[in-house]
């Protein structure tokens, strides 16, 4: 294997190793960009304190620049030296990281971060990742990382290096591919840059989870973007996609995405047979996925309760199902 060179536009698709690991850390310092797995759904990284860098984010993805980015970081430690930490956001980093949440904080005035990621705000949003190859990344890159999802904007999130490749034809220098993501749906951000919390975005650890910690956050009312996937449309296969679709209510010619153990036998396919919220949100952009090609005139989904995890799936198929011109993101 040979270094990646400036003029190498073709991204690689590499299976992870010690050396997959060096040669991507090399190109993050180099300011390239680096696609890799976390808990969540893959990301699309670069230096963080790179001008440069970040603007390739932008570029690669078609990303509207007033949509900030997540910055990834090794701990909290490293988190506390960006942001201020304040007593609600000590709580939930010693309880979720690592983890799939992202908290939205005051950016230290001196923090090192480029402008960018944060789309003109004086906020930035921090997560520590658990997966391992993402710390490791962390580790050998010696930066923090800006990583949004690793496809192009307002498409389904990758969840395997193989959604990444079909993405991704230049701008990206190499995809480490380790298979699928565990928890297949992204991070829950929560705002604490003052003195309450509020949930901008759904995700993989629900709001009953953190109300056990700090007691209760309330849900953002606001259309300001403060945070990614803020966007009303968003997600978005390239076929209309339908929510809440009872099975008498499918239309000719749509593929049906069902859930649970009532669901009909004749189904596409099924988030999950049992009923399993996690089982569904694994799979959720997976099956979008599958189901998103010619010859099928759209998808309908069968209704998802509205809770717990619920609620985070339930937002991505509000946003993957609004109108196109409504703003698109990651």
């Amino acid at each position: 294997m040979t270094t990646p060179t400036k003029q190498s536009k073709e991204p690689r698709l590499l299976d992870v190793s010690h050396e997959t690991l060096e040669m991507a850390g090399r190109a993050l310092k180099e300011g390239g960009l680096v696609a890799f797995p976390t808990e969540t759904v893959y990301g699309l990284g670069a230096d963080a304190t790179n001008d440069e860098a970040v603007a390739k984010i932008f570029e690669a993805k078609s990303r509207p620049t007033f949509n900030p980015l997540i910055v990834h970081v090794k701990d909290a430690g490293g988190a506390a030296l960006l942001a201020e930490f304040t007593p609600l956001a000590q709580k939930l980093s010693r309880k979720f990281w690592p983890g799939p949440l992202t908290m939205v904080l005051k950016r230290h005035q001196e923090s090192p971060l480029s402008l960018l990621v944060s789309a003109g705000l004086d906020t930035i949003a921090l997560r520590v990742p658990s997966h391992p190859i993402a710390h490791a990344l962390l580790e050998i890159a010696g930066v923090p990382l800006a990583a949004p999802s690793a496809n192009k904007s307002g498409t389904v999130s990758s969840t395997a290096g193989m959604h990444v490749a079909s993405q991704f034809r230049d701008g990206v220098d190499i995809i480490i591919d380790a298979g699928s993501c565990e928890v297949g749906i992204e991070s829950t951000i929560i705002e604490l840059s003052g003195n309450s919390a509020v949930i901008l975005r759904h995700g993989a650890i629900t709001t009953e989870e953190i109300e056990a910690v700090i007691g209760p956050v309330a849900d953002n009312k606001a259309d300001e973007i403060k945070a990614p996937g803020m966007m009303k449309s968003h997600y978005a296969p390239s076929i209309p996609l339908r929510m809440n679709v009872s099975p008498e209510d499918r239309a000719k010619g749509e593929a049906y995405l069902t859930f649970g153990p009532d669901a009909p036998r004749r189904a596409a396919l099924t988030l999950s047979k049992t009923g399993d919220l996690r089982e569904a949100a694994a799979n959720l952009f997976t099956m979008i996925r599958a189901l998103d090609q010619p010859g099928i005139r759209g998808i309908a989904v069968m209704p998802i309760p509205d809770t717990g995890l619920g609620r985070a799936i339930n937002d991505r198929l509000m946003r993957a199902s609004a109108p196109r011109g409504e703003g698109e993101s990651q």
